[in-house]
């Protein structure tokens, strides 16, 4: 056991995977995970066409590193791509899933710089700045817009990433005020499909930080899947943190999240979820929803782009008072099942931040203004 503070460390959609753990792993690792979970990769590399409104002329393609269908994340990547290009006639739209193998998505970004056919690549992957980087380079006319990923100072290429701190902050938060009320110890949950940079330095401690936001004496007990489909795994390492007091946990594990949930429903224990809305996966047990919201980013940058606006070369940082990442404190379930006192906290540091008179650096630095 490693500890990090008091940070206690023991050792699913694949949406989760693919956008926080890819990057940092090789071929053969992939491959192992992907036959593991038994996926098919029938459809990879699949595409759909469309047209809309645009800039006269243009053509974009949306390329999915990954599947579109049942990955929330990239759904909303080509909702908000396909809303900006129907607002504007006589622009083209291409969507190409690149499948699972991380391997093959240079070659297959190449090949559609290559054909000379799309004025814009768009994608959203931490791995997509690097690799489209590398593709720029051979042709020097091609556009790129890239979500959830950094890349600054190159010319061709435009990135937007979200502070997952402040993202992480909000769950945490939450998930303290509800523990608090459960009798329990002053202890939370988080399960991780893998370790990786962004959970290790980002999540991870901006989770911890809002706890103790609410309550100073705080700790998390971080646990890791060992991937990002097992579901029983996910259902054990719950069990278990729930046995030793963590009555409120974050799953961010893929498919193994469908085992978390089913442990604290069992155990009458709390979840809060990530990235999307999570409500209506176990109504009563899901009593939080720290998002992202991909689709804005999506229409919002490229109807930039189809106006001649966006600007390339740049790399943007977005967080709650930029309006890309939020709370969901709206949702009839969330009013239904959660105590109004619990909500009355919880909406008053969500609009500190929606407001700016509160942020934080993903360093954690508390900005109050």
């Amino acid at each position: 056991m490693m500890k990090l503070g008091k940070l206690q460390h023991r050792s699913g959609v694949f949406t989760q995977f693919f956008r926080f753990f890819a990057p940092f792993c090789g071929k053969a690792l992939l491959t192992g995970v992907l036959l593991a979970g038994s996926i098919s990769l029938a459809f990879a590399g699949g595409s759909s066409e469309g047209s809309g409104s645009g800039k006269s002329g243009q053509s974009i393609v949306v390329f999915v590193p990954g599947v579109t269908s049942g990955s929330p994340i990239y759904e909303m990547l080509v909702a908000g791509v396909q809303k900006a290009v129907d607002e504007k006639g006589g622009t083209s739209l291409k969507v190409v899933e690149g499948g699972f193998n991380q391997a093959e998505w240079e070659s297959k970004i190449t090949s559609l710089a290559a054909s000379g056919a799309y004025q814009l690549i768009i994608s959203s992957n931490p791995a997509m700045p690097a690799i489209c980087g590398a593709v720029a380079a051979k042709f020097p006319k091609q556009k790129f817009l890239l979500l959830d990923g950094q890349l600054a100072g190159n010319p061709q290429i435009y990135t937007l990433r979200y502070n997952q701190r402040e993202q992480a902050y909000l769950a945490g938060y939450m998930a303290a005020l509800v523990s608090q009320t459960m009798g329990s110890a002053k202890k939370l949950g988080l399960v991780a499909g893998q370790e990786y940079p962004a959970m290790n330095d980002i999540i991870l401690p901006g989770f911890l930080q809002g706890a103790r936001a609410v309550d100073g004496s705080f700790s998390v007990d971080f646990r890791v899947v060992g991937n990002w489909y097992d579901a029983n795994k996910g259902s054990e390492l719950a069990s278990s943190m729930i046995r030793e007091g963590a009555k409120v946990i974050l799953p961010i594990a893929g498919g193994a999240n469908q085992g978390v949930v089913q442990a604290a429903s069992e155990s009458g224990a709390k979840v809060v979820w990530f990235d999307v809305n999570g409500y209506g996966i176990k109504p009563g047990v899901v009593v939080g929803s720290a998002i992202l919201k991909q689709d804005k980013a999506a229409y919002e940058k490229t109807k930039l782009y189809l106006e001649g606006k966006l600007p390339f070369g740049k790399a943007e940082l977005v967080g709650v008072a930029d309006g890309y990442v939020d709370f969901v404190d709206d949702d009839p379930v969330y009013i239904q099942t959660v105590s109004e006192p619990i909500r009355k906290k919880q909406a008053e540091i969500v609009t500190r931040f929606r407001t700016g008179a509160f942020s934080l650096r993903e360093d954690g630095t508390e900005i109050r203004n």
